[in-house]
């Protein structure tokens, strides 16, 4: 009777885990639609959907083990629903490699960490060979200098790009095709920010927004933590966690004030628009879902396998490529050869 009891009560605790697990996916996939100023919790649940779809999927492997088949729904249906989100990071379509050869317009976005702070020039050229290689033909760089070597790279790229706009001091959108218009966007309290650029190409203008929302800060509180501990001063683990969640609270709200700005600034274009850029958030996020709005994201048009953007110990897809819906994307990837920075550069080919 005793052993029957205890089997009884795991059996119960595994139905009180699967429906928590139920609960917090489903709450994580509309996490993305609240602000996260006031809803904090709630908005963090995205970040943790790929956790909380894997244990799902091991519940589901328990439950037709235990051939409860009824209870082996529940995953089945919570599953089901994350397969919006699923596309987001994977898409099981093979590549597009005829791509280049179509008549389109190619977009790159890449955040540069500043050439890897380089100084002889060489990352700069090295990825302007990249660029050339690839055929692209709109260029738009975060953490970008101008300052590389003896020279400006404004100057060293005119040859390929034969137009740019820089923005604010570490944005620049680099061109094949004439700009006719540009804008600078700032943002409040930070050194984060946006810019876009009208671009003629052929008998028709394209708006594209180069954006760099606000960072984490994790990458530089855990060097601040390293400085420290280093120095034989002792840091606490409950309190690096606290900093670090702060920080990455204060950075959810800054970036969603500074998505709703390039939303609005996006809704007063009447060409068609490109977004892209280092968004810092994850897809189903707030910042994404804002972003992207009626928009069509590149990857789950036309992108192939499985998609990340940052080369850190937590590989997470944080730039993005978006369009309007006038236009067609053909082919979407990252070039993982491209390692000068802490990101991938992202590529995408679009039919005007």
């Amino acid at each position: 009777m005793g052993r029957l009891a205890v089997y009884k009560y795991v059996a119960m605790m595994f139905l009180v885990i699967q429906i928590v697990l139920v609960f917090f996916t489903i709450a994580g996939l509309y996490g993305g639609d609240v602000n996260p100023i006031g809803n904090s919790a709630r908005a963090m649940l995205v970040y943790i959907l790929p956790i909380l779809i894997v244990a799902n999927l091991l519940m589901l492997v328990y439950w037709l083990i235990r051939r409860k088949w009824l209870i082996a729904l529940l995953p089945v249906v919570t599953v089901a629903c994350c397969i919006p989100y699923s596309g987001t990071l994977l898409q099981l379509r093979s590549e597009n490699k005829d791509a280049d050869a179509q008549r389109g317009l190619k977009i790159a976005t890449y955040n540069v960490a500043m050439f890897n702070r380089e100084t002889s020039g060489f990352v700069a050229q090295d990825i302007l060979a990249n660029m050339r290689r690839q055929k692209v033909d709109v260029c738009c760089l975060q953490e970008y200098n101008d300052i590389s070597g003896d020279k400006k790279n404004t100057e060293s790229y005119s040859e390929y790009f034969p137009y740019h706009k820089i923005g604010r001091d570490d944005m620049v959108i680099f061109s094949r095709y004439p700009i006719k218009d540009s804008k600078t966007i700032l943002f409040d309290d930070t050194n984060n920010s946006a810019m876009w650029a009208d671009i003629e190409v052929g008998a028709r203008v394209v708006r594209v927004f180069n954006v760099h929302l606000q960072t984490t800060g994790i990458s530089r509180t855990m060097h601040q933590a390293d400085k420290l501990m280093r120095q034989n001063i002792a840091v606490s683990n409950d309190r690096l966690l606290q900093t670090i969640f702060g920080n990455y609270m204060l950075g959810m709200v800054f970036r969603a004030g500074q998505a709703a700005t390039v939303a609005n600034e996006k809704r007063g274009s009447v060409n068609p628009c490109i977004i892209c850029g280092d968004f810092n958030d994850v897809p189903y996020s707030y910042v994404y879902n804002t972003m992207l709005g009626n928009m069509v994201d590149g990857f789950k048009e036309c992108g192939s396998g499985l998609m990340y953007t940052y080369r850190g110990k937590k590989p997470v897809r944080i730039d993005y490529i978006f369009h309007d819906q006038a236009l067609k994307g053909l082919t979407y990837y990252t070039d993982e050869g491209i390692t000068y920075s802490d990101h991938y550069p992202v590529f995408m080919k679009l039919s005007l």
